[in-house]
């Protein structure tokens, strides 16, 4: 039974490290050893070419267009590209039409592919990116930018505030948890995720992804091993319809995660080369213990109903696992707040875990993506 006590409560360390002692480090480190992140304007604004990627998205394409039209920049140094995945909508219509500089009629071959064949075919020095349903706020390019001017910094990526949903998406929550940690993060050794909703990246830092791998994810530590910082700006800030409820929430992380694991491995995320130590410890505490949460929960479970009979310290902790998950299930249809919380948490950390066993019955990471129902 001590192998098995062992067990238990490494993974319950593990877990509770993963969601409350690695942040409260973070916050430690970050203001003992964190950089001023003030950055002040360049006094000579470069030219920018915004880059969209879109898929079928005839629903908002206007309405983003005319957003980075009225963004608070020099209109002559800034080019709108609408990059167009193969939509078999009006999407390249409506974008000629609302006043994109340049609309590029690609054929299907996944968000990350449309990215790279639009930076192929722009020379700015900047290159930032935004998805067809992220509105950003008029100020939200000069901040990017301005953080772009010191040479040590490759890629920025803004703040993304969520509206709508339904109570039960705890998502807005979760995402000001994150942000906190993306902030502390920045000031420290740099972000371990970005947002493709609004970044920016220098052109020299660019790095062309394989189709198959996520922006989010990939430009950070990309291009930390390439020796420049990837940094936070929370005053740039783009807005964004949430999945409607946690079950569309559920299948949008699920995709997500179906690419994670080659990611982590096949991509050598979790290789400590070209990392410092304070940026190899913010990866493997945040995201590979964010990613082994569903395992360490099932290794918690399972040790826990082995070790009944050794003491009523394990009758209270069974209780505590079990308590979660009957809290998770009232939370689908009880509006109490903890109780949703729960029930996101579960959902969320089970799209993990559901992503895994796509990615090996599949046998490859699909290129092609998928608008969620009821973002737009």
């Amino acid at each position: 039974m001590v192998a098995v006590e062992v067990a238990f409560w490494a993974a319950v360390a593990l877990i509770v490290y993963a969601h409350l002692g690695y942040p409260l480090l973070l916050a430690v480190a970050s203001r003992l050893f964190g950089r001023d992140e003030r950055a002040a304007e360049p006094a000579e604004l470069p030219r920018v070419a915004l880059i969209v990627a879109a898929y079928d998205e005839e629903d908002v394409i206007e309405r983003k267009v005319a957003n980075a039209l009225a963004l608070d920049y020099p209109r002559e140094l800034l080019e709108i590209v609408v990059s167009s995945d193969g939509s078999s909508d009006r999407t390249v219509e409506l974008a000629r039409a609302a006043g994109a500089d340049r609309v590029l009629e690609l054929p299907r071959g996944g968000k990350v592919a449309a990215l790279n064949e639009a930076v192929r075919r722009t020379d700015a020095p900047v290159l930032a990116f935004s998805d067809a349903n992220s509105f950003w706020e008029p100020d939200a390019l000069r901040r990017l930018v301005a953080r772009l001017d010191d040479e040590r910094v490759g890629y920025v990526c803004g703040q993304v505030r969520f509206s709508g949903g339904d109570q039960g998406n705890q998502e807005g929550l979760y995402w000001r948890y994150e942000m906190a940690l993306r902030a502390m993060e920045s000031r420290l050794a740099g972000i371990t995720a970005g947002n493709g909703g609004i970044n920016a990246v220098r052109r020299e830092a660019y790095v062309e992804l394989h189709p198959s791998r996520g922006q989010d994810i990939g430009f950070p530590f990309e291009i930390t091993k390439r020796g420049r910082r990837a940094v936070y700006e929370p005053g740039a800030i783009a807005s964004e319809r949430m999945a409607p409820s946690v079950e569309g929430e559920f299948k949008r992380k699920r995709r997500m995660m179906w690419g994670l694991w080659d990611v982590m491995l096949r991509w050598r995320m979790l290789s400590p080369r070209g990392y410092s130590p304070a940026y190899a410890w913010e990866i493997y505490s945040h995201r590979l213990g964010r990613y082994l949460t569903p395992w360490l929960h099932l290794v918690a479970l399972a040790a826990n109903a082995a070790l009944l009979g050794q003491g009523s310290v394990y009758v209270v902790t069974m209780a505590l696992q079990l308590g979660l998950l009957a809290a998770a299930a009232l939370g689908r249809f009880v509006p109490f707040l903890p109780f949703r919380i729960a029930y996101y948490y579960v959902t969320v950390t089970a799209s993990i875990a559901v992503g895994l066993f796509d990615r090996i019955r599949a046998g490859r990471v699909p290129i092609g993506w998928e608008k969620v129902e009821g973002t737009r």
